[in-house]
């Protein structure tokens, strides 16, 4: 406990400096929540899953313009607080959960209406940002689209083209599945307490297929990973080692996919991608022989 002015303790400062510890900012800006609500074009036919709901900044607006809503609150403290004030909403429900480890492929049953959608909104806290984003498009075949607020500096990697230093596996990986689109930048002046940079909101639209052709999602995946995990190097060089092939082998291969082997990984588009795997994949057979 922490001494206060008038000689009492607070429990309070742990408990912040947990949630800062977290990277967890809570949007106090009206005219923003309203906004994000907005992008997410909710109708009563819809499911919407938010992600930290936090404060409620978002929950009520939500509340009131899905069928349905599921907020997802990993804090009990923040759940005690704002379930009272949610009970006013029917079609509302707030469960203790971490999205880095919930079940989403159970939300389509959820759904108020068979042809409604099931729309993911959330303000997501920075420091676990990355691994409930890379968890919510492993679970796209239960999702419809995501609205999702990011630290300025992951969503511009999200949403990234080739050739840039924001290019990476997180943006090859996310749009193989999902139409990425930047929609509005935050002022952190919109939060409390203000973080140090911007944010932006994402909204991601899963696709009904991939946007390439990919025979294995699952090797398309490591291929991605291993050419980014020394992006500096030739993408040749850093395929063999983070893969554990010849390098010699891989760039023969690269070469008859046309790719050149002294490239970067950071200037491979999704299409060369797909074709670096499939090379990739028939080599790893030979080398099995």
């Amino acid at each position: 406990m922490t001494p206060r002015g008038d000689g009492r303790t607070s429990v309070r400062a742990p408990v912040a400096e947990k949630r800062r510890a977290l990277g967890q900012h809570f949007l106090r800006d009206a005219g923003v929540a309203q906004s994000i609500v907005e992008i997410a074009r909710l109708s009563r036919e819809d499911l919407c899953v938010e992600i930290g709901p936090g404060e409620g900044a978002l929950t009520f607006l939500l509340a009131a313009a899905a069928g349905r809503l599921l907020a997802l609150e990993v804090d009990e403290g923040l759940i005690a607080r704002l379930r009272p004030r949610l009970a006013q909403f029917f079609n509302a429900e707030i469960r203790h959960a971490d999205a880095r480890r919930f079940d989403f492929s159970t939300l389509p049953a959820l759904r108020p209406s068979a042809d409604g959608r099931v729309v993911v909104v959330g303000n997501l806290p920075y420091s676990v940002s990355k691994p409930i984003l890379e968890r919510l498009v492993a679970a796209r075949t239960a999702l419809s689209e995501m609205v999702l607020t990011l630290q300025k500096e992951v969503a511009e990697r999200v949403a990234a083209e080739p050739g840039g230093k924001e290019y990476g596996a997180l943006s090859v990986l996310t749009q193989l599945y999902c139409e990425v689109r930047p929609v509005m930048t935050i002022p952190a002046g919109a939060f409390r307490p203000p973080p140090k940079v911007e944010s932006v909101v994402l909204h991601l639209r899963v696709l009904p297929a991939p946007c390439v052709p990919v025979a294995d999602k699952g090797k398309f995946r490591g291929v991605v990973k291993a050419a980014f995990t020394q992006r500096r190097k030739m993408v040749a060089n850093g395929l063999a080692g983070g893969l554990g092939l010849p390098v010699e082998a891989v760039r023969r291969r690269l070469e008859t996919a046309g790719i050149d082997p002294a490239r970067r990984a950071e200037t491979l588009s999704l299409e060369e991608f797909a074709r670096v795997a499939s090379a990739l994949e028939f080599l790893r057979g030979e080398e099995g022989e």
